[in-house]
């Protein structure tokens, strides 16, 4: 049942070159859709792994400092309660998490070929192909099965989730678990964050829906951490049925909370669906009367979110000057569907700057703290979440 409607939209890391912005862009309309029967939570159009995921890809997990200290913390657990472990993470990035770990006994699956070059000069064993029950036997075939498969931010990028399971079972050892992180769907609705979904992110999960898909893949969810990368995750850990894991409170914690909050019925997100609408009228109307008063407003963090953002809200140029970022994949690039040019950041990029939206807010902590100098001396944030508005 589709819920909402986040208008066209383009590929939200396909960033643009000068002499792509009078081009034609490939659009698509961002539709919402809940399950009813599975509850799973999607986007109605989705695109190839190819279309998406190639040489070209611009996102770094090494960029954040959130990131690095997220994936620092979970390595050293790992390694402290599991150690000599084989380990593979789908989804490796730049080798910002397999870099915690001896690379005997690790190994990383990264499709982008020049993100994967990144985790290679990390002397991470990667290899540069897309995840799926092809790929699992002929790993199993070379490295054998392994005791932990991780992945952050990557199995609910791939449509095809019964696929994505059987071949994660295929490898994985009779005791061993998966770790999935992926942001929550629950805080995705208390925070009104529409822009976690773009075209990349293909589902949103709930532990209940998970659960359920789950069930048919004798598999379960034995652990829930919930931490606060991309603006609320949920940390699931998962093992196999006949696993002798016992099964901690967190997971029944959430599950009552994501019942409280009514996740499995369609009402929570027509709700949802109407706070998106008004949270679109609001951020424009604040905008608008900045820019009216005279003030310049710069976006800091080219991010896919803010794609989404600013493509619904139809916010260009003529509202938003320039965005700053430190990813060398995107500077003095344009934005999608917007156009708004991408310079780099550095140390003074705020001086004499007014208010600057929030594209990447959800490193809003780490932002606020690292530019305390000029909002001491008036520089102002807006950000759309949970409501639009100034940070003061």
């Amino acid at each position: 049942m589709i819920f909402l409607d986040l208008g066209l939209q383009p590929l939200a890391n396909k960033y643009l070159n000068f002499n792509q912005i009078k081009k034609h862009e490939t659009k698509f309309r961002l539709l919402l859709d809940f399950n009813v029967k599975t509850k799973i939570v999607s986007i109605k159009k989705t695109f190839s792994s190819k279309k998406m995921f190639n040489d070209t890809y611009p996102y770094r997990s090494s960029m954040s400092e959130t990131m690095k200290d997220s994936f620092l913390k979970l390595s050293n657990k790992l390694k402290k309660k599991y150690k000599n472990k084989k380990i593979l993470e789908i989804g490796c990035n730049d080798g910002a998490f397999l870099k915690n770990f001896d690379n005997n006994c690790s190994l990383g699956i990264e499709p982008c070929k020049n993100i994967a070059n990144l985790a290679r000069k990390k002397k991470i064993n990667v290899i540069s192909e897309y995840w799926n029950t092809k790929l699992s036997n002929k790993i199993k075939l070379k490295y054998g099965k392994f005791d932990i498969v991780y992945s952050a931010n990557t199995i609910t990028h791939i449509k095809n989730l019964d696929n994505v399971f059987s071949a994660i079972k295929n490898i994985l050892e009779t005791d061993g678990i998966i770790i999935m992180e992926d942001p929550s769907l629950l805080e995705c609705i208390k925070k009104n964050t529409y822009d976690q979904f773009y075209n990349e992110h293909i589902y949103v999960f709930s532990l209940i829906a998970l659960s359920k898909f789950l069930k048919k893949h004798k598999l379960r969810i034995f652990k829930v951490d919930k931490i606060k990368v991309h603006g609320g995750s949920n940390r699931y850990f998962i093992c196999k049925d006949q696993s002798k894991i016992k099964i901690d409170k967190s997971v029944e914690n959430l599950r009552r909370e994501e019942m409280k909050f009514s996740l499995h019925k369609l009402k929570t997100y027509v709700n949802f669906a109407k706070r998106i609408k008004n949270s679109k009228i609001r951020l424009i109307k604040i905008l608008k009367e900045i820019k009216k008063s005279g003030k310049k407003i710069i976006g800091y963090g080219a991010t896919a979110k803010s794609v989404t953002i600013l493509n619904y809200c139809k916010i260009n140029s003529s509202i938003i000057d320039y965005f700053l970022d430190v990813t060398p994949e995107k500077i003095n690039k344009y934005l999608p569907g917007v156009k708004i040019k991408i310079k780099k950041y550095n140390k003074n990029s705020l001086k004499d700057i007014h208010y600057v939206f929030l594209g990447a807010w959800n490193f809003k902590n780490e932002i606020l703290k690292k530019e305390k100098k000029f909002i001491k001396n008036g520089t102002r944030f807006i950000t759309h979440t949970p409501t639009p508005r100034i940070i003061r």
